[in-house]
């Protein structure tokens, strides 16, 4: 068996295990990387080293610090309550305003293991209260996270961003986000339509706002709007929004490491309330981040050893760029509707140059069709969406429900992946 063979079997093992067993895929990575480099391949350990990307982690606890730094001080709340008052009664308007508070969060920089947990819970009591279908709900708030997750400062965008960098391929991030964006929208109405979102239009509830507040403020976990105002004046909250602003505006005018400018903004944060800073640095999705570099860092082993040469070659055999995209899409979202969407994004687009590579494909349109197929899938109850889903429902009989949103899962990992590949790939 080829060298090249044994390394994508052991990255294929690592999702397994992974979806298997609760252990991070980053440290499978890391033991694998030293494994496969030093006692398979024959590298030295400082090669091992030098395939650890510096710059993504960089990024990542950067850009997450200084979210963190918004979730701790109740910025988030803040965000959330203001969504939540352009509701106006209008029953058939609460899917769509989560929806967007979920867009939103997630653009902004939220990852989605800080919203799901605080979104689901008050959609699912919304539901029931109001009578909505939970499908609807759930769907559209997942939706909602994903459509702005590809946003250059959610943790999937930088991802995106910070592999790209490594391949050395050109493309838009703003336009990557308005792809993905429109089809998360285009995706949602279909959904709207098809749980009974028409009808809800017509109804009114006065109650509606106060109730909406309350189960904001009863399940966020976080600071914010159960706390004092002297524990988190709203200056401060303002001050952090200009803060994310600014960052914006120095990476994407100016150029800007993002990294090391989220890194600069939150200190210039943290300096003025030092006293919140051991609860930040908990906050921070160290296990996300270390998921992440733990497989780059075995990618870059497996690029050392003349894997990606070989799947170019593979690739190349195929014949056709285009159905080797849609081979790669639906492989995605089989394998993210059961492991997670960010590992299988920092494995499949390092694998996918070639492709991305080719002067006759759209290297937007494909990366767009990789990024949908890979999130798209993740109602499944086997996600953390879906599970999220599964813990909050009310008023259902549990087994009952269970098949339901498992068929729903089905439906998106048989249309979805598709859909993105023949709307971006084929007619982009």
């Amino acid at each position: 068996m080829s060298l090249e063979i044994i390394t994508l079997i052991v990255l294929l093992a690592m999702f397994i295990v992974g979806s298997v067993i609760s252990v991070n895929m980053g440290v499978l990575g890391m033991v694998a990387a030293f494994i496969v480099g030093t006692y398979v391949s024959g590298l030295e350990v400082a090669d091992v080293f030098a395939a650890f990307p510096v710059q993504m982690f960089i990024l990542l606890a950067g850009v997450t610090y200084l979210f963190a730094i918004a979730l701790n001080n109740g910025t988030l709340d803040m965000i959330i309550s203001a969504g939540l008052k352009l509701v106006k009664g209008n029953v058939g308007l609460l899917p769509w305003v989560l929806f967007s508070l979920a867009a939103l969060l997630s653009a902004v920089g939220a990852s989605t293991v800080a919203i799901a947990p605080i979104l689901f819970p008050i959609a699912m009591r919304l539901a029931f209260k109001h009578k909505i279908n939970p499908i609807l709900m759930g769907t559209l708030i997942s939706t909602g996270m994903y459509a702005g997750s590809f946003s250059p400062l959610n943790i999937f965008g930088l991802v995106v961003k910070g592999v790209m960098d490594t391949q050395n391929i050109s493309y838009s991030p703003i336009m990557l986000l308005v792809y993905c964006f429109i089809f998360y929208v285009l995706i949602s109405v279909v959904v709207f339509i098809a749980f009974g979102g028409i009808k809800l239009i017509k109804l009114h509830t006065k109650g509606v706002i106060g109730g909406l507040e309350a189960a904001a403020t009863v399940e966020s976990g976080v600071t914010g709007a159960a706390n004092s105002k002297d524990e988190n004046p709203t200056w401060y909250k303002i001050v952090t929004l200009l803060g994310i602003g600014l960052l914006i505006t120095l990476a994407l005018a100016y150029g800007m490491d993002m990294g090391f400018g989220a890194l600069m903004i939150g200190l210039a944060l943290s300096l003025i309330r030092p006293k919140d800073q051991s609860q930040v640095i908990k906050q921070m999705p160290w296990g996300v981040m270390l998921m992440i570099c733990g497989i780059m860092t075995y990618i870059g082993v497996m690029d050392k050893v003349g894997t990606m040469d070989f799947m170019t070659d593979q690739i190349a055999s195929v014949g056709s760029p285009t159905f080797a995209t849609l081979i790669a899409a639906y492989v995605g979202g089989i394998i993210s509707a059961f492991a997670s969407t960010t590992g299988f994004l920092t494995a499949v687009i390092p694998l996918a140059a070639p492709i991305l590579q080719d002067p006759t494909m759209s290297s937007l349109g494909v990366l767009s069709t990789l990024a949908i197929a890979a999130s798209v899938v993740d109602i499944s109850p086997f996600s953390t969406n879906g599970a999220l889903i599964m813990a909050n429902v009310q008023g259902v009989e549990e087994r009952s429900f269970f098949k339901k949103l498992l068929l729903i899962a089905a439906l998106f990992i048989a249309f979805g992946p598709g859909l993105a590949w023949l709307i971006f790939t084929v007619m982009l």
